[in-house]
């Protein structure tokens, strides 16, 4: 299943802006709450990644009607392709009032200026085989392999009465679709459940940020040296500055800068926070004020350059 939808000529902006040309800025991808008319992916723009002011006056930048097969779009990812060339963005295909249980399906997006986007449904049980005890299909994101020369989907998904396992599947080259058999990828050792899957590259290493879904409720590390063949070794301290439960890791690296910025929902008492690391080790709450005119859920932040930037500003003005 495969729409196109525009929402403004793609001709009046050009194609995206070459990789070489600095970046200016940073776009927050996320979505809003549990009410359908919230489970709808939106935009933000900061020039310092501390500071967000939202786009379209806070309304969605893609109808989750048109685009999903539920009605509703949840925990947005975003990422720009190797070379340059395109971004693609994955969601959950969910209603939440339908239950937590309900859904089956993700959503894979693709757009060359991040303003036109071609959108296409994968649903787990329509595509593959045995799958009539699949509960639930969670929070995707999107990486590039070195090894494949592939984007690698991965998610979380529950059978029956087992735990949440993250899998992975790569894309084909159209980003339309899924390769192959979804595969595990991730599953502590302690075989509890694992969702939120959140993967930062750095000194060729791969450290993926997970939510202990229903024990602990916090965010966790394992780290390995390939995204499939590696060895995953696990950090049991939990990661989030709170005491508070916490979901929905997004990392990001500020630019020109030694410094990341681990984002989640604390989402019981209605807030973001925002925490700094140098080592993806240590973490601790930002000195500085962070700013939003608009309250996330799980989303994910990327650089931009002015030229992006100008082209969202113009687009959703």
């Amino acid at each position: 299943m495969r729409k196109f939808f525009t929402f403004l000529a793609a001709v009046a902006f050009g194609a995206a802006v070459s990789a070489q040309e600095p970046y200016a800025g940073y776009l927050f991808t996320y979505f809003t709450g549990n009410h359908i008319d919230q489970e709808q992916i939106c935009f933000a723009l900061s020039d310092d990644g501390y500071n967000f002011h939202a786009l379209n006056d806070g309304r969605p930048v893609l109808d989750s009607k048109q685009i999903s097969s539920t009605g509703g779009m949840r925990d947005p990812h975003i990422l720009r392709a190797e070379g340059d060339s395109c971004f693609y963005m994955v969601a959950t295909d969910m209603v939440c009032a339908n239950g937590w249980d309900s859904n089956r399906a993700m959503v894979l997006m693709r757009s060359t200026d991040l303003v036109n986007w071609t959108s296409s449904v994968i649903n787990m049980q329509k595509k593959y085989k045995k799958q009539e005890n699949l509960k639930r299909v969670w929070a995707p994101q999107t990486i590039f392999d070195p090894e494949a020369q592939k984007y690698l989907v991965y998610w979380s998904m529950q059978y029956a009465d087992g735990p949440d396992i993250i899998y992975y599947a790569y894309a084909n080259p159209e980003f339309t679709d899924l390769e192959g058999e979804p595969r595990i990828f991730f599953l502590p050792e302690d075989q509890k459940s694992c969702i939120d899957g959140d993967i930062v590259a750095k000194d060729g290493s791969y450290y993926l940020f997970y939510k202990t879904e229903g024990h602990g409720d916090g965010i966790r590390i394992a780290q390995t040296n390939s995204l499939t063949s590696g060895h995953w070794i696990e950090n049991p301290e939990y990661k989030q500055c709170t005491e508070d439960a916490v979901e929905g890791a997004g990392t990001f690296k500020l630019i020109d800068q030694d410094k990341y910025i681990l984002m989640y929902d604390v989402y019981k008492k209605g807030r973001y926070e925002f925490t700094e690391t140098t080592d993806l080790e240590h973490f601790s709450v930002v000195p500085q004020e962070v700013t939003m005119d608009f309250h996330p859920r799980h989303g994910t932040v990327i650089p931009i350059t002015a030229a992006e930037r100008d082209r969202l500003l113009e687009a959703y003005k």
